[in-house]
Protein backbone atom coordinates (compact mmCIF):
# COMPACT_ATOMS: atom_id res chain seq x y z
CA UNK A 1 0.00 0.00 0.00
CA UNK A 2 1.69 3.46 -1.03
CA UNK A 3 1.77 6.20 1.87
CA UNK A 4 -1.07 7.84 0.28
CA UNK A 5 -3.58 5.31 0.14
CA UNK A 6 -6.39 6.21 2.60
CA UNK A 7 -8.32 3.32 4.33
CA UNK A 8 -12.05 3.51 4.22
CA UNK A 9 -11.82 3.53 8.36
CA UNK A 10 -9.43 6.32 8.02
CA UNK A 11 -12.32 8.72 5.58
CA UNK A 12 -15.25 7.58 8.18
CA UNK A 13 -13.22 9.36 10.77
CA UNK A 14 -12.24 12.20 8.75
CA UNK A 15 -15.98 12.50 7.88
CA UNK A 16 -17.10 12.03 11.66
CA UNK A 17 -14.57 14.73 12.81
CA UNK A 18 -16.15 17.25 10.53
CA UNK A 19 -19.44 17.16 11.03
CA UNK A 20 -18.87 16.64 15.01
CA UNK A 21 -16.46 20.29 14.07
CA UNK A 22 -19.54 21.49 12.41
CA UNK A 23 -22.17 20.11 15.21
CA UNK A 24 -19.90 21.98 17.90
CA UNK A 25 -20.33 25.10 16.07
CA UNK A 26 -23.65 24.89 15.54
CA UNK A 27 -24.19 24.34 19.07
CA UNK A 28 -22.20 27.60 20.39
CA UNK A 29 -23.99 29.55 17.34
CA UNK A 30 -27.79 28.31 18.48
CA UNK A 31 -27.24 29.02 22.02
CA UNK A 32 -26.10 32.65 21.54
CA UNK A 33 -29.08 33.31 19.31
CA UNK A 34 -30.70 32.85 22.85
CA UNK A 35 -28.51 35.80 24.16
CA UNK A 36 -28.52 37.88 21.74
CA UNK A 37 -32.53 37.51 21.93
CA UNK A 38 -32.57 38.76 25.12
CA UNK A 39 -30.27 41.58 24.55
CA UNK A 40 -32.43 42.74 21.54
CA UNK A 41 -35.33 42.14 23.92
CA UNK A 42 -34.04 44.48 26.41
CA UNK A 43 -32.89 47.09 23.86
CA UNK A 44 -36.31 47.39 21.96
CA UNK A 45 -38.40 47.75 25.53
CA UNK A 46 -35.61 49.87 26.91
CA UNK A 47 -35.99 52.73 23.96
CA UNK A 48 -40.04 51.97 23.71
CA UNK A 49 -40.12 53.01 27.68
CA UNK A 50 -37.50 55.85 27.16
CA UNK A 51 -39.92 57.36 23.97
CA UNK A 52 -43.09 56.28 25.38
CA UNK A 53 -43.77 54.83 22.23
CA UNK A 54 -45.73 51.43 21.87
CA UNK A 55 -45.51 51.50 18.17
CA UNK A 56 -41.62 50.84 18.57
CA UNK A 57 -42.39 47.35 20.36
CA UNK A 58 -43.33 46.20 16.41
CA UNK A 59 -39.82 46.06 15.68
CA UNK A 60 -39.70 42.71 18.45
CA UNK A 61 -41.85 39.81 16.59
CA UNK A 62 -40.20 39.98 13.24
CA UNK A 63 -36.64 40.25 15.14
CA UNK A 64 -37.81 37.68 17.80
CA UNK A 65 -38.68 35.36 14.23
CA UNK A 66 -35.84 36.12 12.45
CA UNK A 67 -33.79 34.68 15.34
CA UNK A 68 -35.95 31.91 16.61
CA UNK A 69 -36.76 30.10 12.94
CA UNK A 70 -32.18 30.30 12.94
CA UNK A 71 -32.27 28.87 16.36
CA UNK A 72 -34.84 26.36 15.36
CA UNK A 73 -32.80 25.63 12.26
CA UNK A 74 -29.56 24.68 13.71
CA UNK A 75 -31.05 23.32 16.17
CA UNK A 76 -32.41 20.66 13.79
CA UNK A 77 -29.29 20.41 12.41
CA UNK A 78 -27.44 19.42 15.01
CA UNK A 79 -30.05 17.01 15.90
CA UNK A 80 -29.35 15.63 12.13
CA UNK A 81 -25.83 15.44 12.69
CA UNK A 82 -26.47 13.27 16.05
CA UNK A 83 -28.52 10.84 14.16
CA UNK A 84 -26.41 10.45 10.74
CA UNK A 85 -23.36 9.68 13.16
CA UNK A 86 -25.52 7.09 15.05
CA UNK A 87 -27.46 5.61 12.28
CA UNK A 88 -24.71 5.71 9.92
CA UNK A 89 -20.92 6.81 10.38
CA UNK A 90 -21.07 4.14 13.91
CA UNK A 91 -22.38 0.98 11.96
CA UNK A 92 -20.08 1.47 9.21
CA UNK A 93 -17.18 1.86 11.64
CA UNK A 94 -18.29 -1.35 13.89
CA UNK A 95 -18.39 -3.58 10.98
CA UNK A 96 -14.74 -2.39 9.67
CA UNK A 97 -13.82 -2.57 13.75
CA UNK A 98 -15.12 -5.85 14.18
CA UNK A 99 -16.66 -7.50 11.40
CA UNK A 100 -18.92 -10.28 13.14
CA UNK A 101 -20.32 -7.61 15.03
CA UNK A 102 -20.68 -6.49 18.71
CA UNK A 103 -18.80 -3.46 18.79
CA UNK A 104 -20.53 -0.05 19.14
CA UNK A 105 -18.78 2.78 17.78
CA UNK A 106 -19.21 6.32 19.22
CA UNK A 107 -21.35 4.79 22.10
CA UNK A 108 -22.12 8.18 23.69
CA UNK A 109 -24.28 9.49 20.29
CA UNK A 110 -26.58 7.00 21.46
CA UNK A 111 -26.38 6.53 25.25
CA UNK A 112 -27.27 10.34 26.41
CA UNK A 113 -30.00 10.01 24.39
CA UNK A 114 -31.47 7.08 27.42
CA UNK A 115 -31.33 9.59 30.30
CA UNK A 116 -34.08 9.36 32.21
CA UNK A 117 -34.79 12.95 32.45
CA UNK A 118 -34.24 13.57 28.62
CA UNK A 119 -37.72 14.23 28.17
CA UNK A 120 -38.38 16.72 30.92
CA UNK A 121 -35.27 18.50 29.40
CA UNK A 122 -36.58 18.26 26.15
CA UNK A 123 -40.03 19.77 27.67
CA UNK A 124 -38.25 22.65 29.38
CA UNK A 125 -36.01 23.84 26.39
CA UNK A 126 -39.22 23.47 24.72
CA UNK A 127 -40.59 26.17 27.08
CA UNK A 128 -37.55 28.50 27.21
CA UNK A 129 -37.64 28.36 23.36
CA UNK A 130 -41.28 29.53 23.29
CA UNK A 131 -41.22 32.03 25.58
CA UNK A 132 -37.92 33.54 24.29
CA UNK A 133 -39.32 33.39 20.38
CA UNK A 134 -42.72 33.75 20.53
CA UNK A 135 -44.41 34.42 24.24
CA UNK A 136 -42.21 37.93 24.30
CA UNK A 137 -43.25 38.97 21.14
CA UNK A 138 -47.03 38.56 21.74
CA UNK A 139 -46.34 40.39 25.13
CA UNK A 140 -44.95 43.23 22.88
CA UNK A 141 -47.86 42.99 20.63
CA UNK A 142 -50.71 42.95 23.60
CA UNK A 143 -48.90 46.13 25.09
CA UNK A 144 -48.80 47.95 21.96
CA UNK A 145 -52.64 46.73 21.35
CA UNK A 146 -53.62 48.14 24.27
CA UNK A 147 -52.33 51.12 24.19
CA UNK A 148 -53.96 51.79 21.35
CA UNK A 149 -52.29 51.28 17.74
CA UNK A 150 -53.33 53.28 14.80
CA UNK A 151 -55.60 51.63 12.13
CA UNK A 152 -52.01 50.25 9.64
CA UNK A 153 -49.71 49.68 12.19
CA UNK A 154 -52.31 47.22 13.85
CA UNK A 155 -52.89 45.36 10.54
CA UNK A 156 -48.86 44.94 10.77
CA UNK A 157 -49.58 43.70 14.05
CA UNK A 158 -51.96 41.03 13.06
CA UNK A 159 -49.76 39.95 10.44
CA UNK A 160 -46.45 39.47 13.37
CA UNK A 161 -48.97 38.27 15.41
CA UNK A 162 -49.45 35.30 13.05
CA UNK A 163 -46.19 34.52 12.06
CA UNK A 164 -45.11 34.64 15.84
CA UNK A 165 -47.90 31.98 15.91
CA UNK A 166 -46.42 29.83 13.01
CA UNK A 167 -43.11 29.84 14.59
CA UNK A 168 -44.39 28.75 17.88
CA UNK A 169 -46.05 25.92 15.87
CA UNK A 170 -42.53 25.06 14.20
CA UNK A 171 -40.95 24.88 17.84
CA UNK A 172 -43.35 22.76 19.38
CA UNK A 173 -43.56 20.40 15.90
CA UNK A 174 -39.46 20.29 15.71
CA UNK A 175 -39.59 19.54 19.54
CA UNK A 176 -42.27 16.49 18.99
CA UNK A 177 -40.15 15.18 15.98
CA UNK A 178 -36.74 15.16 18.61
Amino acid sequence: MAERDVTVGQLLLAEYQSIKDEQKARIGFRDNLLYVTLGVVAAVVAATAQAKQASMLLALPPVCVVLGWTYLVNDQKISAIGAYVRERLAPQLATLAEPGGGFEAFGWEAAHRGDARRRSRKAVQTGVDLMAFCVVPLAALSVFWVAGGNGALVAVSILEALTVAGLGWQVVGYAKGA
